[in-house]
């Protein structure tokens, strides 16, 4: 089906323009909300993603659905990035190297089952742009600390820093939930 989609985009119908948008515009919106959660600059993001998008689906080599939906993420990504580096929304605090190394989180993390979807979305959109960013790319993404580091042109230890205050960060405000529930 998405195959089929792709072919007819490639022949300016656009119709299927259409379809594609609406069979992916609810994921997509899930990955520009994850890095922007301003709805309003989220929504130009998204725009201009699919504008990319449809410029680019004519010279795309097709692999399968799984690999063309990754290559949308990609995409949104890639634009929500650089959206926030335009406006300068990407501010990374730099960290004590050994406050981390000493550090073991693994015991400070709270049970996120006890908490909705919804919440811990909403946790991670008020997180700071930093550190939203970085837990994107780490958790979700799955780039490594390096590959970070190369995408946002910071280090990699002010990656692993990032990562390590946006988990603190989250736990902290998971537990306050968890504690208001009751």
């Amino acid at each position: 089906m998405v195959n089929q989609l792709v072919e007819r985009i490639r022949n300016k119908d656009q119709r299927a323009m259409s379809e594609l948008y609406q069979l992916y515009i609810g994921e997509l919106s899930s990955v520009c909300y994850r890095y922007i959660p301003n709805s309003d600059d989220a929504k130009d993001v998204l725009q201009n993603s699919f504008i990319k998008i449809f410029t680019a689906i004519p010279s795309l080599e097709y692999r399968g659905e799984e690999a063309f939906k990754g290559w949308l993420f990609r995409i949104v990504a890639n634009e929500a990035l650089s959206f926030l580096r335009e406006r300068k929304k990407l501010l990374f605090v730099e960290q004590d190297d050994a406050k981390l190394q000493q550090a073991d989180i693994a015991d400070d993390i709270p049970d996120t089952e006890q908490i909705s979807a919804d919440q811990l979305h909403q946790l991670i959109s008020k997180l700071p742009d930093g550190y939203r960013t970085v837990l994107n790319l780490y958790v979700f993404e799955n780039y490594s600390h390096r590959q970070i580091a190369e995408l946002l042109g910071i280090k990699e230890g002010t990656s692993a820093s990032q990562l390590y205050y946006a988990k603190q960060w989250l736990a902290r405000r998971i537990r306050e939930l968890i504690i208001e529930k009751g």
